[in-house]
Protein backbone atom coordinates (compact mmCIF):
# COMPACT_ATOMS: atom_id res chain seq x y z
CA UNK A 1 0.00 0.00 0.00
CA UNK A 2 1.17 3.59 -1.20
CA UNK A 3 2.71 5.61 1.71
CA UNK A 4 1.45 8.60 -0.51
CA UNK A 5 -1.39 9.84 1.28
CA UNK A 6 -0.16 9.39 5.04
CA UNK A 7 2.83 11.04 4.12
CA UNK A 8 0.99 14.05 2.64
CA UNK A 9 -1.47 14.62 5.42
CA UNK A 10 1.50 14.31 8.51
CA UNK A 11 3.57 17.19 6.33
CA UNK A 12 0.29 18.59 6.47
CA UNK A 13 -0.44 18.33 10.00
CA UNK A 14 3.25 19.61 10.42
CA UNK A 15 1.50 23.39 9.76
CA UNK A 16 -1.66 22.58 11.77
CA UNK A 17 -3.80 21.24 9.65
CA UNK A 18 -6.31 18.67 12.02
CA UNK A 19 -8.51 16.76 9.43
CA UNK A 20 -7.13 15.59 6.18
CA UNK A 21 -9.24 14.09 3.32
CA UNK A 22 -8.38 13.61 0.24
CA UNK A 23 -11.33 12.85 -2.28
CA UNK A 24 -11.26 11.39 -5.92
CA UNK A 25 -14.08 13.19 -8.68
CA UNK A 26 -16.29 10.32 -10.13
CA UNK A 27 -17.76 12.57 -12.76
CA UNK A 28 -19.95 9.88 -14.54
CA UNK A 29 -21.59 8.77 -10.93
CA UNK A 30 -21.66 12.37 -10.31
CA UNK A 31 -19.81 11.49 -6.82
CA UNK A 32 -16.79 12.51 -5.17
CA UNK A 33 -15.36 9.49 -3.39
CA UNK A 34 -13.17 10.20 -0.21
CA UNK A 35 -9.88 8.50 -0.88
CA UNK A 36 -8.23 8.67 2.26
CA UNK A 37 -8.82 10.18 5.99
CA UNK A 38 -7.47 11.57 9.19
CA UNK A 39 -10.62 10.66 10.86
CA UNK A 40 -12.39 7.66 10.15
CA UNK A 41 -15.18 7.94 12.68
CA UNK A 42 -16.16 10.83 11.44
CA UNK A 43 -15.28 10.59 7.25
CA UNK A 44 -14.66 7.40 6.54
CA UNK A 45 -12.77 5.75 3.43
CA UNK A 46 -15.85 4.57 2.13
CA UNK A 47 -17.64 7.35 2.19
CA UNK A 48 -19.15 9.66 -0.96
CA UNK A 49 -20.32 13.35 -1.79
CA UNK A 50 -22.83 14.02 -4.14
CA UNK A 51 -21.53 16.54 -6.97
CA UNK A 52 -23.38 19.60 -6.47
CA UNK A 53 -23.43 22.64 -8.94
CA UNK A 54 -22.98 24.89 -6.42
CA UNK A 55 -20.35 28.31 -6.03
CA UNK A 56 -17.76 25.79 -4.03
CA UNK A 57 -17.69 23.69 -7.49
CA UNK A 58 -17.71 26.39 -10.00
CA UNK A 59 -14.34 28.21 -8.31
CA UNK A 60 -12.78 24.77 -7.52
CA UNK A 61 -13.62 22.19 -10.05
CA UNK A 62 -14.50 24.32 -12.96
CA UNK A 63 -11.99 27.02 -12.06
CA UNK A 64 -10.06 24.83 -10.83
CA UNK A 65 -8.75 26.91 -8.15
CA UNK A 66 -8.51 26.17 -4.18
CA UNK A 67 -10.91 27.19 -2.34
CA UNK A 68 -10.44 29.14 0.84
CA UNK A 69 -12.40 29.46 3.52
CA UNK A 70 -11.87 30.86 7.08
CA UNK A 71 -14.84 30.78 9.02
CA UNK A 72 -17.92 28.73 9.23
CA UNK A 73 -19.95 30.58 7.09
CA UNK A 74 -17.84 30.65 4.47
CA UNK A 75 -18.43 26.69 4.15
CA UNK A 76 -21.11 26.29 5.73
CA UNK A 77 -23.19 26.73 2.25
CA UNK A 78 -21.53 24.71 0.45
CA UNK A 79 -21.23 21.73 2.97
CA UNK A 80 -23.96 19.91 3.77
CA UNK A 81 -21.62 18.20 7.02
CA UNK A 82 -20.77 21.63 8.27
CA UNK A 83 -22.21 20.56 11.81
CA UNK A 84 -20.24 17.68 12.18
CA UNK A 85 -17.00 19.78 10.99
CA UNK A 86 -17.57 22.83 13.62
CA UNK A 87 -18.32 19.63 16.51
CA UNK A 88 -14.77 19.14 16.11
CA UNK A 89 -13.87 22.47 16.75
CA UNK A 90 -13.12 22.91 13.22
CA UNK A 91 -14.04 26.43 11.19
CA UNK A 92 -11.65 27.01 8.19
CA UNK A 93 -10.93 25.15 5.50
CA UNK A 94 -9.43 24.63 1.82
CA UNK A 95 -9.98 22.31 -0.69
CA UNK A 96 -6.93 21.68 -2.90
CA UNK A 97 -7.61 20.80 -6.69
CA UNK A 98 -5.56 18.02 -8.39
CA UNK A 99 -5.08 18.50 -11.97
CA UNK A 100 -3.97 16.49 -14.71
CA UNK A 101 -4.83 17.17 -18.29
CA UNK A 102 -6.84 19.73 -17.96
CA UNK A 103 -8.79 17.87 -15.43
CA UNK A 104 -9.65 18.04 -12.02
CA UNK A 105 -9.05 14.54 -10.80
CA UNK A 106 -9.74 15.05 -6.83
CA UNK A 107 -9.41 17.13 -3.69
CA UNK A 108 -7.12 17.59 -0.95
CA UNK A 109 -8.94 18.30 1.47
CA UNK A 110 -7.77 20.47 4.82
CA UNK A 111 -9.76 21.61 7.90
CA UNK A 112 -7.96 23.49 10.90
CA UNK A 113 -9.48 25.99 13.32
CA UNK A 114 -11.03 29.51 12.37
CA UNK A 115 -8.58 31.72 10.18
CA UNK A 116 -5.82 29.42 10.04
CA UNK A 117 -5.26 29.87 6.15
CA UNK A 118 -3.34 32.57 5.97
CA UNK A 119 -1.60 33.34 2.52
CA UNK A 120 1.21 32.29 3.81
CA UNK A 121 0.49 29.19 4.95
CA UNK A 122 -2.31 28.93 2.01
CA UNK A 123 1.10 28.81 -0.05
CA UNK A 124 3.03 26.37 1.87
CA UNK A 125 0.01 23.77 1.74
CA UNK A 126 -0.52 24.34 -2.20
CA UNK A 127 3.88 23.66 -2.53
CA UNK A 128 3.12 20.45 -0.69
CA UNK A 129 0.83 19.34 -2.91
CA UNK A 130 2.19 21.13 -5.97
CA UNK A 131 5.92 18.72 -4.66
CA UNK A 132 3.79 15.58 -4.81
CA UNK A 133 1.26 16.61 -7.85
CA UNK A 134 2.52 13.18 -10.42
CA UNK A 135 2.42 10.95 -7.36
CA UNK A 136 -1.11 11.96 -6.77
CA UNK A 137 -2.36 12.25 -9.96
CA UNK A 138 -1.47 8.92 -10.98
CA UNK A 139 -2.75 7.77 -7.52
CA UNK A 140 -5.92 9.34 -8.06
CA UNK A 141 -6.41 7.97 -11.48
CA UNK A 142 -6.40 4.36 -10.21
CA UNK A 143 -9.82 5.31 -8.70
Amino acid sequence: MSTLYPDLHHACAALGTRLFTVTVQDVAQGLARRAYTSHPVEYPVSGTKPLTRDGWYDHCITGQQTFVANTTPEFAKYFFDHALITSLGLGSCINIPLVANSEVLGTINLLAEEHHFTAEKLAAYEALVQARQAELAAEMAKG
